[in-house]
Parts: C-alpha cells; sequence; structure tokens
C-alpha cells in the first residue's frame, strides 16, 4: 500500500541494468499491478485500480482522467536518471534491496526520495502541456505571455498545477513530528525544488525573415538530465541531520553541524536545497539486504576500479566488438556502412 509515505513495493528482480518490467516502483510512488494495465483500451478508472493507492489517493486519481498514465512515466523517469546518475558507483541504484534501504536513513534513501519526487513533479508539469491531463493544461502563470504563446502553437509546462496537486496527493500538509518523518519530508520537498529551479524563460521570435519584431516567451522545464545531475550533486554534499527543540517556536526541527562562517550557539539549520540523512551508510562492498554488492561489476581501470572494487582487484578481460564504420551517404536518401571489429578490454571486480 502506498498509505505509507514513502513505501515501496520493488517485486521485480533486476536483471540488466535500465530494463524495467512495468513493475517496478520508487519511493514516493504507488506499486504498479500487472504489467499491461495501461493499455489505451482501458478507462483511467481502471488504471487507477491497478495501482497500490490509499483510499485519498485513489479518489485523486479516478478524478484525474490521464494521471495513472503520469504515475507509470514518473517511476520509469526516477529509476532510469538514478541508476544513470549512480552508475559508477558502489550503490547503482539497483531495484534489489531497496525496501530495506528505504526503512533506514542513508544518503542513498535520501536521494530516492528527492529523485521520486523531482519525476512526479517534472512528469506530472509535461503531462498537462502535453494535454495528456483533462484537468490541466497550458501554464497560465500571469506575468509571461503563456496564452499568446499557446497561440503561436507553444505550451508552457504547468509547474504550477503539479506541484500544488503533487503536494496534495502526498498528503504533505500533516508534518510529521518524529526525526525520519521530517527528515523523508525535507527530501521530498529538495526534488520539488531542484525542478523549480530548472526552469527557463524560452522565447520565439515571430517575423518577417525571421526578425524578431513580436517575441513571444512561455517557461520550459529544463530536461530531466540536469534536474538528476543536481541532486546528484546534493547527495555528494549530504548534510547528517538531528532534531533539536527551538524555543523560539516551540517544537523541534531538523539541525545539522556548524557550517564555515555560522557563528551563534543554536546548530546550524540545513538548507532547503540540501539533501539531508540521520546514520551512515554501509559500504555496499559486500551482498546484504540493501544491494547485490559490487563483485562481478564493470569498472574503469584508471577511473573507479580501485573504489568500486572495494580493495578486492579487478579482473581483465579483452573481447571483439563490431561496429559501425567508414559510412557514407549515398544518393538520395541512405547511409551506407562497413562493419568493423576492434579489441576492448573490460575489467570487473572480482568476488
Amino acid at each position: 500500500s502506498f498509505s505509507g509515505h514513502g513505501e515501496l513495493c520493488a517485486r521485480s528482480r533486476e536483471t540488466k541494468q535500465f530494463l524495467l518490467t512495468g513493475k517496478e516502483a520508487l519511493t514516493q510512488f504507488p506499486s504498479l499491478g500487472a504489467p499491461g494495465g495501461s493499455g489505451p483500451g482501458q478507462g483511467h478508472v481502471k488504471q487507477c485500480e491497478l495501482l497500490q493507492l490509499s483510499r485519498k489517493q485513489r479518489r485523486l486519481c479516478r478524478r484525474e482522467p490521464g494521471l495513472a498514465e503520469t504515475l507509470r512515466d514518473a517511476i520509469r523517469l526516477g529509476i532510469l536518471e538514478c541508476q544513470f546518475q549512480f552508475r559508477s558507483e558502489r550503490w547503482n541504484c539497483s531495484l534489489e534491496g531497496r525496501p530495506s534501504l528505504l526503512k533506514r536513513g542513508f544518503k542513498e534513501t535520501a536521494f530516492l526520495y528527492a529523485v521520486s519526487s523531482a519525476a512526479l513533479t517534472h512528469s506530472l508539469a509535461r503531462a498537462c502541456s502535453a494535454g495528456r491531463m483533462e484537468r490541466c493544461t497550458c501554464d497560465d502563470s500571469p506575468g509571461l505571455e503563456n496564452r499568446k504563446a499557446w497561440q503561436w502553437g507553444v505550451c508552457g509546462d504547468n509547474l504550477k498545477y503539479s506541484t500544488k496537486f503533487l503536494k496534495k496527493f502526498l498528503g504533505q500538509k500533516r508534518i510529521g513530528k518524529d526525526l525520519r518523518a521530517k527528515v523523508d519530508i525535507h527530501n521530498t520537498n529538495v526534488g520539488i525544488k531542484a525542478v523549480k529551479n530548472g526552469l527557463k524563460t524560452t522565447c520565439k521570435c515571430h517575423g518577417v525573415s525571421g526578425s524578431c519584431a513580436v517575441r513571444t516567451c512561455w517557461k520550459q522545464l529544463s530536461p530531466f538530465h540536469e534536474i538528476g545531475r543536481l541532486l546528484k550533486l546534493r547527495y555528494d554534499d549530504a548534510v547528517k541531520v538531528f532534531s533539536t527543540t527551538n524555543d523560539a517556536v516551540g517544537h523541534s526541527e531538523l539541525a545539522g553541524p556548524h557550517r564555515h562562517g555560522h557563528s551563534g550557539k543554536q546548530p546550524a539549520l540545513p538548507r532547503p536545497t540540501d539533501l539531508v540523512y540521520v546514520e551512515d551508510s554501509p559500504s555496499f562492498c559486500r551482498p546484504s539486504k540493501y544491494s547485490l554488492g559490487t563483485a562481478g561489476r564493470t569498472c574503469s581501470r584508471e577511473g573507479n576500479c580501485d573504489s568500486m572494487c572495494c580493495g578486492r582487484g579487478y579482473n581483465t578481460q579483452s573481447r571483439l566488438v563490431t561496429f559501425s564504420c567508414h559510412c557514407q551517404v549515398q544518393w538520395c536518401c541512405y547511409v551506407e556502412c562497413q562493419q568493423c571489429m576492434q579489441e576492448e578490454v573490460v575489467y570487473s571486480c572480482k568476488q
């Protein structure tokens, strides 16, 4: 069930990196039911029933045609970006061990919360502007000529709607009192802010012979790769926090180590853009309930083999690789290539 905030049910075994079966789920998202449940012939109400949602979320899903499909898109987007960003790390965002990982307060858990909320925010905004959601459309925020942009055939990404809906969907008004709940909500908001910070103003010129006599501007989201790269940097600089009581406001809040230049007796508060965690991560070197370990993982001899292989050393293997070469454009409309072979050296961590 998705009723517990941040629950994950990774039912599929990951057999190959970037291979998705349609049943995976990432933190913040409902577990998916049987694959193929989002076929074009099925109504959105049936698609919502196939997702494991809380009662409130199922009600919202039924009222929002297009939401179930958008949830599935967001799950895949978040998984692929996480695996891409951690492809060279000991923990490679494998689906194996993720339920156990999400029960802890590691840096990796923080990244999962952030990347999943960012993926849903991004997917919702794009679904609105692409016309896949019935209750929202192009961005209509004041201050930019979004309506005029729509008349010219372009559509601003509706981040305003997606962030408002996401907080309602996740039920963030009920802020948790315990440390882990505060940490999870904080990291969820870091993901949402990362998408907001990537919002760019795009302009299009209209005029005779390409002149810019008339210019229309609208808001457009950054590619999700840029957001993923930003969140990975936040992961690298994540802040370990604890709970402290703020006498001025009378309730507990997150606090971290003193920063350089910070004065006063009170501990430093984490910034809204900081990923935060509460306990140190395992090494991920050996198989555990959190990951499969690094044995057999490919690595770069000049780059990360020493770190990834955890001092166990690595195997070297040569193989022949076929690739297209000596390509030429033929009249009129196709490219003709030869097949070449070259030897490639592969390094993989020892057991």
